[in-house]
């Protein structure tokens, strides 16, 4: 099946190799785990996914709708700042409600206190490989810092949520995080009923220790007598989807460089804000070299330099590869290019094209 490009090619059975490992962490553990829709909100594979997955956490009012009206299961809404027309929408459906302060919880606990109450608690330790990504940095807004503060809302609340990660793939720097957690917060967990340790632990790497990450997760739980809640979005769905374009002009200035019919400012607009380059399977084996760049007019719209097996002709195909996660969320209509299509190869083999993107999507996104 030929499909124009641009497009984005989500391979349900690459997500499937992800989803298993979620699934025997949570055989091995007892710890559940909800998907983060802020990096990935697809919701033609959510049929597949919610066989494996306990249900959906969300940054806003219309994540958290979605995952309950396309997901299912559990429905977990936080957001860092809420409106009064959010609360009185989401607590029609919510399981749990997150609040980012103390001061939000007491705006709306009266509206909201028929759900379960959770609050985002910031700390202060995290990791990540950036600043910008860094929920404890100085003067972080995410999360409530003061223990005092925390100690005197625990009759209000269910639960607590941890996000302090980004990236990590080290088994041992969570267990040691986890050892901080319970010696900071281990007389209040005790009185609580679940805890969210967020998102950013990348448990599916290839090679990872499933095993021992489980362990430590079930001792854990086991000792402040909690339910654990894992909020995994790039572990969900790393490597499983690929941007697929064409070359539509090769020019030359010190260097070859090729034009492809999609853009990173549209299209992959993570890799512009940490100054990342796209990978490309095999994109580093050949002998002929390309500066592979977008056709936006910004000047830095660059996906990176590669070696190709061949040289690129006008209408030769690229696939940027793990183009799932904080891409199709991210997606937008700068420089009016075209969006491109969502297609998923089915486990069977089949590709379904979901949708795509017209000129009246376009329109319809302004005014």
């Amino acid at each position: 099946m030929k499909i124009p490009t641009p497009y984005y090619l989500i391979d349900e059975r690459r997500l499937l190799r992800n989803l298993k490992i979620i699934q025997q962490v949570r055989e091995l553990s007892g710890a559940k785990s909800v998907l983060a829709l802020k990096c990935f909100s697809t919701w033609s594979v959510f049929d597949l996914m919610n066989q494996y997955m306990d249900g959906t956490t969300s940054s806003s009012l219309f994540e958290a709708r979605l995952g309950f009206e396309k997901f299912g299961k559990e429905t977990h809404a936080y957001c860092v700042g809420y409106s009064p027309d959010d609360i009185l929408a989401v607590t029609k459906f919510a399981d749990k409600i997150i609040f980012n302060s103390v001061s939000q919880l007491d705006r709306y606990y009266d509206i909201a206190k028929s759900a379960k109450l959770g609050l985002r608690v910031n700390p202060g330790i995290s990791y990540s490989h950036f600043d910008l990504a860094d929920p404890a940095r100085k003067h972080s807004r995410l999360g409530v810092a003061d223990k005092a503060e925390l100690a005197n809302q625990i009759h209000r609340l269910s639960g607590f949520l941890f996000h302090y990660n980004c990236e990590n793939d080290d088994v041992d720097a969570f267990s040691q995080q986890l050892d901080i957690i319970g010696d900071c917060y281990g007389d209040m967990l005790k009185q609580l009923q679940w805890v969210s340790l967020g998102g950013g632990l990348y448990f599916t790497k290839e090679g990872y220790p499933v095993e021992k990450f489980s362990q430590r997760l079930a001792e854990f739980a086991r000792e402040f007598d909690v339910q654990v809640y894992l909020e995994p979005g790039e572990s969900a769905i790393t490597g499983c989807a690929e941007l697929v374009t064409s070359v539509v002009d090769l020019v030359h200035n010190d260097m070859d460089i090729a034009i492809v019919d999609a853009s990173v400012e549209g299209h992959m607009l993570d890799l512009l804000i940490y100054r990342l380059a796209a990978k490309i399977d095999s994109g580093d084996e050949g002998n002929h070299k390309y500066m592979v760049a977008g056709r936006s007019c910004l000047a830095g719209d660059v996906f990176g330099n590669f070696q190709f097996e061949n040289k690129l002709e006008i209408g030769s195909e690229i696939r940027f590869a793990d183009a799932a996660g904080y891409t199709m969320v991210k997606k937008n209509w700068f420089n009016g290019l075209q969006m491109p299509a969502i297609a998923v190869r089915r486990l069977d083999g089949s590709v379904e094209v979901i949708r795509k993107f017209s000129y009246t999507d376009f329109t319809n996104s302004l005014s």
